[in-house]
């Protein structure tokens, strides 16, 4: 049984992000994340989106020949509060960009358009350098709050055996990994949430992991949410400030999400310090908290 208290993941701490705030100057501001200053406290100011975007409708997918691919260079050292991995993650082993389909059936869940850009960045000294060749898994559930590939009896589904809204990408030479995914439902104890884990080997060889969660604002999803096929499941229980995941550092977590094409899109940038792992100093930084995935 996994353990969703188990430290799978280090993240810069403030002093550190100082000191690299000093010596990267404008080049790392210019890259912080939505919401973040450079010392890693909110700031209200969501970074834009890229100018250029890729079509969201099923028929015309963001590939790797995207635009973004160029619109989204500059690496990024920013503070990450770690979160749980929850019971849902299955290693399903399932490369694609695109993760709204079955692969059984072919079929694609409904639900608004959501293009993810994930900007992976590794911290080397004093300087933050994109890290190519990382593993970024995402999962989420569906427009009715289901999740593929495991079995909730109090939530009162079995999909085992099914793969929809997972997969993994591995980020290129600019550290960027993008994903077509649709806006998450609800469902009883949680707030909207997309899971996400980062993987990867140091220098010396050795494996190392990151997991946390993504947040969206409270009023954009209550408006989302009142659209079909969201709509008919009803008004949600929990709210981002009645999370209990969320209030462990979840508003270092919100996406700046910008309307695209009848959809969103989100960039979303992470700087992963390595090096401990290697010289043997603790190499994971956990939030507290238990209770619903």
């Amino acid at each position: 049984m996994k353990n969703d208290d188990q430290p799978v993941g280090r993240v810069l701490s403030r002093r550190e992000a100082l000191a690299l705030m000093g010596a990267a100057g404008a080049a790392v501001l210019a890259a912080c994340a939505p919401g973040q200053s450079g010392t890693g406290q909110p700031t209200g100011e969501p970074t834009q989106a890229p100018s250029s975007v890729p079509t969201l409708s099923p028929s015309s997918l963001p590939t790797q020949a995207s635009p973004l691919a160029t619109a989204v260079t500059s690496p990024s050292c920013v503070v990450r509060p770690e979160m749980t991995e929850g019971p849902y993650f299955v290693d399903e082993q399932l490369n694609r960009s695109d993760i709204r389909s079955e692969p059984s059936d072919g079929s694609v869940k409904e639900g608004v358009p959501l293009a993810l850009v994930f900007l992976v960045s590794q911290v080397t000294g004093n300087a933050c350098s994109p890290l190519a060749g990382a593993t970024v898994d995402v999962w989420h559930c569906d427009a009715q709050g289901i999740y593929s590939g495991v079995s909730d009896q109090a939530l009162g589904f079995d999909t085992v055996g099914q793969k929809f809204l997972r997969g993994y990408q591995v980020t290129d030479e600019n550290g960027v990994a993008r994903f077509s995914t649709i806006f998450p439902g609800w469902y009883t104890g949680r707030t909207v949430h997309i899971h996400f884990k980062i993987r990867t080997t140091t220098a010396s060889n050795q494996s190392y992991e990151f997991t946390s969660q993504l947040y969206v604002d409270d009023a954009l999803t209550d408006q989302v949410h009142a659209q079909e096929p969201y709509a008919g499941k009803g008004r949600r229980d929990t709210t981002n400030d009645t999370d209990m995941h969320y209030q462990n550092g979840g508003d270092q977590m919100l996406l700046a999400l910008a309307e695209a094409n009848g959809g969103y899109i989100a960039t979303f940038d992470i700087g992963l310090d390595l090096s401990d792992t290697d010289t043997g100093q603790p190499d994971s930084f956990q939030q507290p908290g238990g209770g619903p995935p």
